[in-house]
């Protein structure tokens, strides 16, 4: 289906980090332009937000704002229901799935960077704990298969 999640509900926050700069999240569109760039009427549009499709940012009056994500989710809706055959229940529930799995590779991606982390620490411990071995003890390997007793001595000083 795309690029990402098609309906409003796990986008996260709209609100880029600098308030001037313009992204495709960037709720800029009034109804009657999203409706134009979209290819759809106005009262389709407001259909979709009322059934949870495309769901726009409201403006301080409560007039929709459509970002250009919102517009290219427009126009996905509408293939799905014109070109697959898909009514808007179905696409409903592809919008659920598609944002659970969104949500879901998000997760994974954050957890597989904990592991990362984790495996690179465990690495530091075990190269500071090999530095840490005294350097005065040597391992014995028993060469010759004989019964023969080894007694070590420290040599004494002085």
């Amino acid at each position: 289906m795309g690029g990402g999640p098609v309906g409003g509900g796990a986008r996260g926050p709209r609100a880029p980090r600098n308030p001037y700069q313009l992204t495709e999240e960037t709720p800029v569109y009034v109804i009657s332009v999203a409706a134009e760039l979209s290819g759809l009427h106005p009262q389709t549009l407001r259909q979709y937000d009322r059934l949870g499709l495309v769901s726009p940012d409201r403006a301080a009056g409560r007039g929709r704002r459509y970002s250009a994500r919102d517009i290219q989710q427009l126009r996905e809706v509408q293939r799905l229901s014109q070109d697959e055959g898909i009514n808007l229940a179905g696409i409903k529930r592809i919008i659920e799935l598609e944002n659970q799995v969104a949500a879901l590779q998000a997760r994974v991606a954050e957890l597989s960077a904990a592991v990362e982390g984790a495996a690179a620490v465990i690495q530091q411990r075990e190269a500071a704990v090999h530095a840490s071995y005294r350097r005065d003890l040597v391992p014995y390997q028993d060469v010759q298969h004989t019964s023969a007793l080894v007694v070590w001595r420290p040599k004494r000083e002085g």
